[in-house]
């Protein structure tokens, strides 16, 4: 019985440990309209979209019609790196990033946090965190 409880409680320890690293597989937006791939990039944690459920729009690739730089308003949202700069500052915590909203062309502080395996959420935040909103992104693969 205690080795296999032992051999439980291994196996969830071992789950949770690698769902920690988020840039393993990619992740849904909480609308499903959107995938994020996480990847690192020296000692910090970038996302960038690589699926859209509706990447077109009338007929041509969607671009980021709401940004407020017009150089910029032509570039596709697929591929876009839309939230930037994350340092880990503990077991499944990131903060001190930001995230780009295309559907309003506006950027915002961010933390990130693993609730689970399956469910990260990412807090939006314009000066304090307590004033934001948080989307909870699942894993999608």
């Amino acid at each position: 019985m205690k080795k296999t409880l032992s051999i439980i409680t291994f196996l969830l320890f071992s789950a949770f440990s690698y769902a920690q690293d988020i840039t393993q597989g990619t992740w849904y937006n909480e609308e499903k309209t959107g995938k994020i791939q996480f990847f690192k990039q020296g000692d910090k944690i970038n996302g960038k979209i690589v699926w859209l459920k509706e990447p077109n729009e009338n007929g041509k690739p969607r671009m980021d019609k709401e940004n407020p730089d017009a150089k910029l308003k032509t570039r596709p949202i697929l591929g876009l790196m839309n939230l930037k700069n994350f340092k880990a500052t503990g077991k499944g915590t990131w903060q001190d990033g930001e995230v780009y909203d295309p559907k309003n062309g506006k950027t915002y502080s961010c933390k990130m946090t693993l609730v689970s395996p399956t469910q990260l959420d990412v807090r939006g935040f314009i000066g304090i965190s307590i004033i934001g909103r948080t989307s909870k992104f699942t894993k999608a693969d």
